[in-house]
């Protein structure tokens, strides 16, 4: 509906993004999963080839899974990110989670730079961005940059965290483990 409000125009608001889930059912978003939202399942490939199916960490016996989307394998901040995941991958571990980072890079290139830094957590290949964009992850620096953006999925498949900081890739760490402890 477009109207004023003091005098300033209201422009309409845009339609909503429709996406079907990986069931078929129809997703309506207007932005992004926010906290208490119900995660959207996915199923992406590792660096080994393995089908990774989010739903699977979820139920009676699942865990708690901090989903990280981040540019690109290799680059300054995406390095300092996965080194600031490695390095507190056991309290992370203690917290009974799972650590799961997502780019539009192949498994060829996750391979690499899971070899070159040691990571100790999957990497998933999101080739085409649709994971990304059902989580409504925006683009950043002008459209220049993908974006960098951490959930905290309960074993209940809700959302408990979304954190979003192109520029301190370190603090995404902090913000996840706070989390993970409330």
């Amino acid at each position: 509906m477009t109207g004023t409000f003091a005098g300033t125009r209201v422009a309409p608001r845009p339609a909503p993004l429709q996406l079907r889930s990986s069931r078929g059912a129809l997703l309506v978003r207007s932005g992004n999963v926010k906290v208490g939202d119900k995660a959207p399942d996915f199923s992406l490939v590792d660096q080994t080839g393995k089908s990774v199916k989010l739903s699977k960490f979820q139920g009676l016996f699942g865990k708690p899974v901090v989903l990280y989307f981040y540019p690109s394998d290799g680059s300054p901040g995406c390095t300092k990110q996965a080194a600031a995941f490695k390095e507190s991958f056991g309290a992370f571990k203690k917290a009974g989670a799972v650590v799961l980072g997502v780019s539009g890079d192949d498994v060829e290139s996750h391979v690499k730079f899971i070899g070159d830094q040691q990571i100790p957590f999957q990497l998933l290949a999101d080739e085409g961005n649709k994971v990304r964009q059902e989580y409504g992850v925006k683009k950043d620096l002008l459209g220049l940059l993908e974006g960098r953006e951490t959930y905290v999925i309960g074993k209940d498949g809700i959302v408990k965290m979304v954190y979003n900081n192109q520029f301190g890739p370190e603090s995404h760490i902090e913000k996840a483990l706070e989390a993970l402890s409330a």
